[in-house]
């Protein structure tokens, strides 16, 4: 069991952010809903505009360092939504402050570096917590439910599809964006939160086999890729990523076969529950109407439900739904693709005992 400071309870719990981007608008926005519990002490960025606008929103105090905001702004948590490969070192460092640190997915792309920000945690005594806002979807909790209720009975076959479009001009917008230092590709970046429901939804992944290509954009990672999947249950499957449909995101879906259930769920961003048959009724049945909505935002709206599992932990009236061992499995999995699609060869699960 390992000592983290006290929970706080007497007070709102201070938040940091550490990169003013694409993304930083959800976090803030999820922030202001839980306005009640939490606030945005600080806001940073290297980029003097986004940092002038992130301040000028949100009223936090502005810092053109990491280093100057972990000097001077007194939050309990820093929220790192910088380029991917920065938040191994960044997490590190805040982690050896004594502060809890939140981290966009993914939490690396390095294997290594994974490894490296949850012993840095564990060593100074703070939270890692990793971003998985997509867990917090009606319909995949939904989904979540049928598997560890049994619902399916054996589960035969899983079928992953990311149909969407990142034009040039989205890579062109910085120069760390298609690079394998800082972003990762397809299953890297834009794919990743369908990743984690291969492990988190059907269970371990006993090994896969990957291709990835690079097909029309001008960037050193893949824009294209497949996955032929073995679960440890079992189970055979395929996850199939592009960013190159035309002319705009088209699909974002989990397709589950089993012995006695089938169920497919899409939409643009796993939004809608298209298919929901099994042989035995539950409860559950009559909240799949509910639990499907609309959007054209592929990030989904689980940023909020996600900070209150982080306010709840804080505060210490819950335990993490993703913490720094969880966000790994991704990880794993990602690695290990990397590793077939250079090498031409299965990769077997776990990558090290």
């Amino acid at each position: 069991m390992r000592n983290y400071p006290p929970a706080i309870t007497d007070r709102k719990i201070r938040f940091a952010l550490v990169g003013c981007g694409r993304i930083s608008k959800n976090h803030i926005g999820a922030l202001r809903q839980h306005a009640e519990r939490a606030e945005l002490a600080g806001v940073c960025d290297i980029d003097p505009r986004a940092l002038a606008a992130a301040a000028g929103e949100t009223g936090a105090e502005a810092y053109a360092s990491l280093e100057a905001m972990l000097a001077k702004c007194d939050a309990d948590a820093f929220i790192v939504a910088t380029p991917s490969g920065l938040h191994p070192e960044q997490a590190i460092q805040i982690a050896r402050a004594g502060r809890h640190v939140i981290t966009e997915k993914p939490m690396a792309t390095r294997w290594e570096d994974g490894k490296r920000m949850v012993a840095a945690a564990d060593a100074a005594g703070v939270r890692l917590f990793v971003v998985k806002q997509n867990r917090r979807n009606a319909t995949l909790q939904l989904l979540k439910s049928a598997v560890e209720k049994k619902r399916f009975g054996r589960i035969y076959m899983v079928n992953l599809n990311v149909f969407w479009t990142r034009p040039p001009e989205y890579y062109a917008s910085a120069k760390w964006r298609g690079t394998w230092e800082f972003d990762g590709g397809a299953f890297m970046n834009q794919a990743s939160h369908y990743v984690d429901l291969l492990d988190w939804i059907i269970g371990p992944v006993e090994s896969l086999q990957a291709y990835t290509a690079t097909l029309a954009r001008d960037i050193e990672v893949e824009d294209t890729g497949v996955l032929s999947l073995r679960w440890r249950n079992g189970a055979l499957g395929s996850m199939n990523v592009t960013m190159l449909t035309y002319p705009r995101n088209l699909e974002g879906s989990i397709t589950v076969l089993g012995e006695h259930g089938t169920v497919r769920i899409g939409g643009v961003a796993v939004n809608e529950v298209l298919q929901w048959e099994f042989a035995a009724p539950d409860p559950d049945d009559d909240k799949v109407r509910a639990a499907s909505y609309q959007t054209t935002s592929v990030y989904g709206f689980g940023h909020p439900l996600y900070y209150d599992n982080v306010i709840k932990v804080l505060r210490g009236e819950a335990e993490p739904e993703t913490d720094g061992r969880e966000g790994l499995k991704s990880l794993e999995v990602l690695i290990a693709a990397y590793k077939s699609a250079r090498d031409g060869k299965r990769v077997a699960l776990p990558l090290e005992y």
